[in-house]
């Protein structure tokens, strides 16, 4: 299997709205195309299953 060593970078579209995805060793970060805030997941979150606690924590806090 390749290792995981720099930044993994994908277009992808969710209800006709394009994202990029970039996955690297410290976890995920999906951001709206053309813009620079996004959401940030670490693997140890992922794992743990803290991550939907911190994905909901994170949309109550932005301000879109």
């Amino acid at each position: 299997m390749t290792p995981l060593d720099k930044p993994l970078k994908r277009l992808i579209n969710v209800d006709g709205k394009d994202y990029t995805l970039v996955i690297d060793p410290q976890g995920l970060k999906i951001t709206e195309k053309g813009h620079r805030r996004g959401t940030e997941l670490g693997w140890k979150a992922i794992l743990s299953g803290d991550a939907g606690l911190a994905a909901a924590l994170q949309a109550s806090t932005d301000s879109h």
